[in-house]
């Protein structure tokens, strides 16, 4: 009897060991390597929830849904120039501190209309887990931090060029039409093969003869375009002629809502565009405020949360008249340039400060101290002192003539950058 109970014992064991086994190595296949870049890879489970996230967002429509080879294709491509971003953000030492991803989610909760706690529900329910929508935001976050600071080095506008626009802007007296942009690209480059070309070229016309008989637009993005916004759609946002790429602005000017433009011809490929929208020029009134600050920046000696606390500490001196604003500024600050003047800012357009700050001064009532906040350039106090409306229409101008010329020379860059970074990396696909 006692032979039979220690037999029964050990089988039982025996399976619970190949049941373990067989859990251990399902989770493997899961989680498995399924591409090599440089030195990161990226997991077979990050494809599939991508592929999952792109399924559930609005562009995406079950009835005309691409193959789902089509979209792993897509996904994992998108996952690729995202990890090659990520590996550059470590070279770069560009980081996410809680506290600024906690306001950026704030942010997002708010244009949302409605709470953090209503937000984390929302993302619990659509079936992604709140920690890994944190994570995605700050990879999006330190993605748009590397793209920034990489492409805006190769870009340049000078003088010259903002005077002649503003002289071309001051002639025009008719309000400039904004064109909201869908985009196909039939990527292809400009020294390969003829007949990789002219193919390329067959791909892009039975696009547009598709796109003519009356296919969806945004799906056949998903679908065919080797763009970096295909899964959006194809979407490329609201541009007036003067701040798209200049390739672009020749079409489309005086083209009519729901207009499919192409094949145009450029060094990435064939790109195929449709006006998606189009509206006239919006007037926004200059305001400027006039505002001071004591910056505390976090080291290896100061920790994020003592940086925090020194302020905190410092707010509750000036509002008990235990000390001034502009003293602390001057013993404390770590902004040279206005340490010595007590903190002060000067009168400045809130739009020019870094986000965090830009939320802060432009909802601050006057004479109000801001509590401690984060910036990518440590932890802040501000105060707006005071505010106007300035009759600023020469300045505006030539701020408008510029970001129009830097954001068509950017648009221009942006795509031209990635395809350098990806030529440059070692990728390669693990098979099955």
């Amino acid at each position: 009897m006692k032979q039979l109970v220690k037999f029964s014992t050990s089988v039982s064991i025996a399976l619970m060991m190949c049941i373990t086994a067989t859990v251990a190595h399902a989770q493997q296949v899961l989680d498995r390597v399924a591409v090599i870049v440089d030195d990161g890879v990226i997991l077979e489970s990050q494809i599939e929830q991508l592929i999952k996230q792109v399924k559930q967002s609005e562009n995406f429509s079950s009835a005309n849904a691409p193959s789902d080879k089509v979209l792993r294709t897509q996904a994992t491509e998108r996952l690729i120039q995202q990890e090659l971003q990520l590996q550059m953000a470590e070279r770069m030492g560009i980081e996410v501190s809680e506290a600024q991803l906690d306001q950026a989610i704030s942010r997002i909760a708010q244009d949302r209309g409605m709470s953090v706690d209503e937000l984390r529900e929302n993302t619990i329910n659509s079936g992604q887990s709140w920690p890994a929508f944190r994570e995605q935001i700050k990879t999006e976050i330190i993605t748009s931090q590397v793209e920034r600071a990489a492409v805006q080095r190769r870009v340049s506008v000078t003088p010259q060029e903002v005077e002649n626009l503003v002289n071309l802007i001051e002639q025009n007296d008719a309000s400039p039409t904004e064109y909201r942009l869908r985009q196909i690209l039939i990527g292809v480059d400009s020294d390969a093969p003829n007949e990789k070309q002219e193919a390329a070229k067959r791909r892009a016309q039975a696009v547009i003869d598709r796109l003519e008989e009356g296919e969806d637009f945004s799906q056949l993005a998903i679908r065919s375009s080797s763009g970096s916004n295909a899964l959006d759609g194809g979407d490329l946002g609201w541009m007036t002629e003067n701040s798209m790429p200049t390739l672009f602005a020749e079409v489309v000017k005086g083209k009519s809502k729901g207009e499919i433009i192409g094949p145009i011809r450029s060094g990435v490929g064939f790109h195929i565009l449709q006006v998606a929208d189009k509206r006239g020029e919006q007037v926004v009134e200059v305001q400027e405020v006039k505002a001071r600050h004591i910056l505390i920046k976090p080291s290896v000696i100061l920790s994020d949360n003592k940086a925090k606390e020194m302020l905190a500490q410092f707010r509750e001196q000036i509002l008990s008249g235990e000390k001034t604003f502009a003293e602390l500024a001057k013993e404390h600050s770590a902004d040279p340039g206005s340490a010595s003047r007590g903190g002060d800012l000067g009168w400045s357009r809130p739009d020019r400060y870094a986000e965090e700050f830009k939320q802060r001064v432009s909802t601050l009532e006057k004479g109000v101290i801001s509590e401690p906040f984060r910036t990518q350039f440590g932890w802040h106090i501000v105060e707006v002192t005071d505010r106007r409306t300035l009759d600023a229409t020469q300045e505006s101008k030539r701020d408008k003539a510029y970001q129009m010329l830097f954001s068509r020379k950017y648009r221009e860059e942006v795509d031209t950058w990635r395809q350098e970074m990806r030529d440059r990396a070692y990728v390669r696909v693990v098979a099955k």
